[in-house]
């Protein structure tokens, strides 16, 4: 058996969930990785590649374990918790990445569409957390990361299901963290506020033609993934992560009013703002 230690990252098929995963791998943890998408078995050999000859296993090179689960569904949820326990390894790290977003004026949106966001960034962080908190805290020891994002501090107009998912996700977080420090329990929970990111979300989300789908300036995910595992590892409750202009934004956020900052959110979201 490796005697490696052991994290789950969810989402990891591409973009952050990708380079979380790699950035595990390349400090030496075995890895349990799952999207939905077939993408997810390219992304194990690159995980892998980015793990070989870590110190700290028997055979040069990190183990990955895929699973391949649709966290919309409950049974997708349990499928992920099920390949964790195969292992018959504690679980050290979690990162719990997976998420859905959707553009668009909320009266004209699909609701399934929309309650799949909330079915995955809600319910299934909730679900997984859950298993994986209750698992960590038995054992007085763990580090658990959530990705969040700076949209959570602002009303998202044109993307109000998925911002309003993401300002779930930050109190969720930060209140269990708060739980768990009162306890003295060992474990942590770090919440990862990234910004806008180079990865292909705003095209799954049916945004390519708005001004914030469209640009040039988004933060590279590997540098959002390496601050958010730094963070992680040194137990801190939250980070701001990607470059300078991506945590000013999230200062002027502390302080802005929301109606400004839903004003804002509308000129880089709204359809067909990319040609305006």
């Amino acid at each position: 058996m490796s005697t490696r230690e052991l994290a789950l990252v969810t989402g990891a098929s591409s973009g952050i969930g990708l380079e979380l995963a790699r950035e595990l791998a390349r400090r030496g943890y075995d890895l349990v990785v799952t999207a939905e998408d077939a993408a997810l078995e390219t992304a194990a050999g690159r995980i892998r590649e980015a793990g070989t000859d870590t110190d700290g296993g028997t055979d040069g090179g990190v183990d990955v374990r895929i699973v391949h689960a649709d966290l919309r569904r409950r049974e997708g949820v349990e499928e992920v918790w099920a390949a964790v326990g195969t292992t018959g390894r504690p679980l050290a790290v979690a990162a719990l990445n997976a998420g859905l977003g959707l553009g668009g004026p909320f009266v004209e949106n699909d609701l399934d569409a929309e309650q799949d966001v909330i079915d995955v960034n809600v319910t299934s962080t909730v679900r997984l957390a859950k298993h994986v908190l209750q698992h960590m805290d038995a054992r007085h020891e763990g580090r658990v990361l959530i990705t969040s994002s700076i949209a959570s501090q602002m009303p998202g107009t044109y993307q109000a299901v998925y911002n309003a998912s993401k300002s779930f996700l930050q109190s969720f977080a930060q209140a269990v963290q708060a739980e768990l420090e009162a306890r003295d329990s060992g474990v942590s929970v770090t919440s990862l506020m990234p910004g806008p990111t180079d990865t292909n979300f705003f095209h799954r989300a049916e945004m390519d033609d708005t001004k914030i789908g469209a640009s040039d300036s988004k933060d590279d995910p590997a540098q959002v993934a390496k601050q958010g595992i730094d963070a992680l590892l040194g137990g801190k409750d939250k980070v701001v992560a990607g470059a300078l202009s991506t945590r000013a934004q999230s200062v002027a956020n502390d302080v802005l009013p929301d109606k400004l900052k839903a004003g804002a959110h509308r000129k880089m979201a709204e359809p067909g703002s990319a040609e305006s």
